[in-house]
């Protein structure tokens, strides 16, 4: 009887075992579909967010591009009216300069009678022709200043803030903390060398690539007295110095310089006499780029004047 009381205990507690084991069971499986629940729940809400992101993104680039096309237009539109208004000054001016003329030029006909004494108003005519002379002199300097003020500006919409990458950068280069500007050092960084890095010309690319549109930036290199301002492909050799990892030296390269006062351009190992080049070089080089379309031009971006052109397939 003792047995059997004891193995009556035995089986109450595999009973009691076995309603726990079931208990828990039942416990997964209602954790298991509540986190499938979850789960979708989390996925919806996450598609959604990201589906509203999206259309907000759209919806600030189709403003920003409706914006800068109203701009262009604007600024297309001010420099049509200026050249306008420039050549109704000039016609003005040139008509006056011939009535000017024609008053002070001596009649043909009688050449033996006594010439005629220059009256006050006469006098008055000849001041006036220096001064029309110097008028039209400031009215074509002021010209050609706002049409180089007009098209930087027109480019500017254009711009590609240009960040050095660092990683490029050869051992003697040190850029500011924002990465805009760099500066040679003597110090050498405590860093090991990184496979993109220039290890023997010192030069550093930009860490934004240009894959299509038009893009513009300036460079300011009027604390130089040497330099090379160019654009090159992401393929351009880093290790050694021969011809391979400098800009303009190769085909995966265009450059401007400066060295020794003379600016130059560079394409492919070929020297090219700068075709706007002035007295003075360039205190900041603008660089325009036309991926599409294969084009790439160099400006002096205080004046605007063109410095070279070149054309590519880019890719």
């Amino acid at each position: 009887q003792e047995l059997l009381s004891q193995r009556l205990e035995e089986l109450k507690a595999e009973a009691k075992t076995d309603a726990h084991i079931q208990s828990l069971k039942k416990r997964k499986a209602d954790l298991s579909r509540t986190t499938e629940v979850m789960k979708h729940q989390v996925k919806d809400h996450f598609e959604n967010m990201l589906c509203v992101l999206k259309q907000d993104e759209k919806a600030v680039v189709d403003s920003l591009d409706m914006e800068l096309k109203r701009t262009r237009t604007r600024l297309d539109q001010i420099l049509k009216n200026w050249v306008n208004h420039q050549e109704q000054v000039t016609k003005s001016i040139s008509i006056i300069l011939t009535v000017l003329n024609k008053t002070l030029t001596p009649k043909e006909g009688n050449h033996t009678s006594s010439p005629k004494r220059p009256d006050a108003a006469e006098k008055d005519i000849k001041l006036n022709d220096k001064r029309f002379e110097k008028l039209l002199k400031t009215l074509s300097s002021i010209s050609k200043n706002l049409k180089a003020q007009l098209q930087r500006k027109t480019m500017l919409l254009d711009s590609l803030p240009i960040v050095i990458d660092m990683q490029t950068c050869h051992s003697h280069i040190t850029l500011t903390s924002e990465g805009r500007g760099a500066a040679l050092s003597n110090i050498l960084p405590a860093i090991l060398e990184h496979p993109l890095q220039f290890d023997k010309v010192c030069c550093a690319l930009g860490s934004s690539p240009v894959t299509e549109g038009v893009r513009y930036w300036e460079v300011d290199v009027r604390c130089c007295s040497t330099w090379a301002v160019g654009v090159a492909y992401g393929s351009l050799q880093r290790k050694g110095q021969d011809k391979g990892a400098k800009l303009g030296r190769n085909r995966n390269s265009w450059c401007m310089e400066l060295k020794k006062g003379n600016l130059t351009s560079w394409h492919n190992n070929r020297r090219v006499v700068c075709q706007g080049a002035g007295q003075s070089p360039p205190g900041r080089v603008g660089v325009w780029v036309n991926y599409d379309k294969g084009q790439l031009m160099f400006y002096d971006a205080d004046s605007m004047v063109l410095l070279q052109r070149f054309s590519a397939a880019l890719s």
